[in-house]
């Protein structure tokens, strides 16, 4: 029997749940109801829906219930609206694309987190208790106090209460490098990094005219008697790492590790870039290496890797005020300041406890994700079980190249070593990504495919392709 009654108004087929006492919340029965109608027929695209105080007098609700049960009907790509003109069941979605990708590094969606409502409530915060004028004017780049305060709270678990003087505010990691490279090298100068490395750095470094050399890494990172060998050799401008859950190749350097690492840059007198993404994704993870070398480290960590990757905010720890100085000066050459809403809404999220939340939801999607990996790809994972992606090393019949073209073949995107080589030569292996794909039902097609190819071997050179 359908939960929906039909009545006539105005000419207009309307609808109307049966809601339960104890059925839960409202909203929630009104969507559910509205998705059965759509799916026996009862409803049909292109059908008006009444104006949410009409049926919120029918219902004897509020009209808030109505509306959010109408938002959850259009998260749920049921409804559209169309203005004065009212609310109407949609048409079916249709996937213009079925090419699974594997190959960005986004958040998953958080696992028992309703973001649209933590997004609403965010940005109803913060137009109500903030200068509305001031959200949609220029501000000096760097964030203002309580920007900074915020990013004093984010990197608490890691440095413990540091001082929120030291924190600077930027759009996003990627133009935090863009600025260091500018502030603390020069045309020509060398930046060392781990033999695979962050794409973001390599295309950086190559438009400003910087050369990148790799130092030699094994299984717990970068190689300290090799970094103090290249730094000897080389008088670097700065050293890139990327320490937890390292992009791409999912290693988590060990503590005595980062310690010897902190003690080179003392001794050389070179900066360290710690571009620390994952860290706050990772279990237990070792202290930051500027937690042993403090002056010489410049601190990256964004929040478009933990959280959503529309939140284009980083915090940058930089306790030296004349390195500050020079990056604040290279970052206002291109990037004057994070959007002010943008930076607010972070702001709120941070200090409200909301941030937390997501990042949990979004770590523990995580995780259900790595145990399907590593269920799907067998022997062939080798992920940490944390963090948003898996480095697959290759059997020998495939190259890296001719596995990312069989698999585009296949509908599937995936991202081959040669992407993150800092030389010449790159590692047999691809990575792949996990949060990309939303569905997990579509992640787990994705990977199970990607398996079936890897378990045969490439088609001969020239043939053909049916």
């Amino acid at each position: 029997m359908s939960q929906l009654k039909a009545i006539q108004d105005d000419d207009l087929a309307t609808w109307l749940p049966r809601l339960a006492a104890h059925g839960g919340p409202r909203f929630l029965q009104i969507a559910e109801a509205l998705q059965a109608a759509v799916a026996d027929g009862s409803l049909r695209p292109g059908d008006r829906l009444p104006p949410q105080r009409r049926l919120a007098a029918q219902l004897d609700v509020d009209l808030t219930t109505v509306t959010r049960a109408y938002d959850e009907a259009r998260r749920r790509n049921l409804l559209e609206g169309r203005g004065a003109r009212g609310t109407y069941v949609a048409a079916p979605k249709v996937e213009l694309t079925a090419v699974l990708d594997l190959s960005m590094n986004t958040p998953p969606p958080p696992d028992g987190v309703d973001f649209d409502d933590m997004l609403k409530q965010g940005l109803s915060q913060v137009l109500m208790r903030a200068d509305n004028t001031a959200l949609m004017t220029y501000h000096l780049g760097g964030g203002s106090d309580s920007d900074r305060k915020a990013g004093a709270t984010w990197l608490a678990p890691m440095f413990g209460h540091p001082d929120a003087g030291h924190v600077v505010v930027c759009p996003g990691a990627q133009a935090a490098i863009a600025a260091l490279i500018l502030a603390l090298t020069a045309p020509g100068d060398v930046i060392l990094a781990e033999p695979t490395t962050y794409p973001g750095l390599l295309a950086a470094a190559t438009q400003f005219g910087r050369q990148v050399i790799a130092v030699e890494a094994d299984r717990h990172g970068m190689v300290p008697e090799m970094l103090e060998g290249a730094c000897r050799r080389h008088k670097p401008g700065l050293v890139y790492l990327n320490p937890t859950l390292q992009n791409p190749t999912a290693v988590t350097m060990p503590e005595r590790r980062r310690k010897a690492l902190a003690g080179i840059a003392q001794r050389c007198d070179v900066r360290i870039v710690e571009d620390d993404p994952y860290w706050r994704l990772a279990a237990a993870p070792p202290p930051p290496v500027a937690t042993f070398a403090p002056d010489h480290v410049v601190y990256i960590s964004t929040l478009s890797k933990c959280l959503t990757p529309g939140l284009r905010v980083a915090f940058v720890l930089v306790r030296d005020p004349s390195v500050r100085e020079r990056f604040l000066a290279a970052l206002r050459s291109f990037a004057l300041m994070v959007a002010p809403l943008t930076a607010a809404l972070a702001t709120q999220w941070i200090l409200d406890g909301s941030a937390d939340r997501l990042m949990e939801g979004v770590r523990n999607e995580a995780r259900l994700r790595h145990r399907m990996a590593r269920d799907i790809l067998a022997g062939r994972y080798s992920g940490a079980g944390d963090g948003l992606h898996v480095w697959l090393e290759l059997p020998a019949y495939w190259t890296a190249a001719q596995l990312a073209r069989a698999a585009d073949r296949e509908g599937i995107a995936v991202t081959p070593a040669e992407a993150f080589a800092t030389g010449a030569g790159s590692a047999n292996a691809i990575r792949i990504s996990l949060g990309s794909i939303q569905d997990r039902g579509r992640l787990q097609a994705g990977l199970q495919r990607l398996s079936h190819l890897l378990a045969r071997r490439p088609e001969p050179a020239g043939a053909a392709v049916v």
